[in-house]
């Protein structure tokens, strides 16, 4: 993996630990829009996320194109990934805000969702999220910013220990 412009990103690039797996393998299986709409998770490192969608029927509106939800959703749902495994454990996370351009229309195949951290903060991740067809070509382009709640502290005398 190439090295980052951002020095923060790259801290947060890196393999996973065993328990690291074990969450995500949790969200993995209680997330509602992965289940039905078929995303599968193919690439997973600290802060960075790719999952693929084979095209459905359910996936099409009206002209027999992915609607543009369903690719928002799938960039959505990889920024998400990327930044719960570059948050600390026990951190949730959610979207604040979301910038998609639609550069192309997909009708049938596949499409992918590449989602890498940029910055994580204190509050928030910075998330930017290449969405491809089968054939490689870039077809959306995402940028998010995610809600980081870090786990409290223990408080009381079992903290001081």
């Amino acid at each position: 993996m190439g090295k980052s412009s951002s020095g923060k990103a790259a801290k947060a690039l890196g393999k996973l630990t065993k328990a690291d797996v074990a969450r995500l393998a949790e969200r993995l299986r209680y997330s509602n829009p992965i289940n039905h709409f078929g995303f599968q998770l193919v690439k997973a490192e600290r802060g960075r996320a790719v999952f693929h969608m084979p095209v459905r029927e359910l996936h099409k509106q009206v002209h027999r194109v992915v609607h543009g939800g369903v690719v928002a959703m799938l960039a959505d749902t990889a920024g998400g990934f990327a930044s719960f495994l570059a948050a600390p454990a026990g951190s949730r996370v959610a979207t604040i805000e979301m910038k998609i351009n639609f550069l192309e229309a997909v009708a049938d195949g596949a499409i992918s969702a590449d989602a890498r951290v940029l910055r994580l903060g204190k509050t928030t991740s910075v998330v930017d999220c290449d969405v491809t067809d089968q054939d490689g070509h870039l077809v959306a382009k995402a940028l998010m910013t995610f809600s980081v709640r870090r786990p409290e502290p223990p408080k009381g005398p079992a903290a001081s220990r």
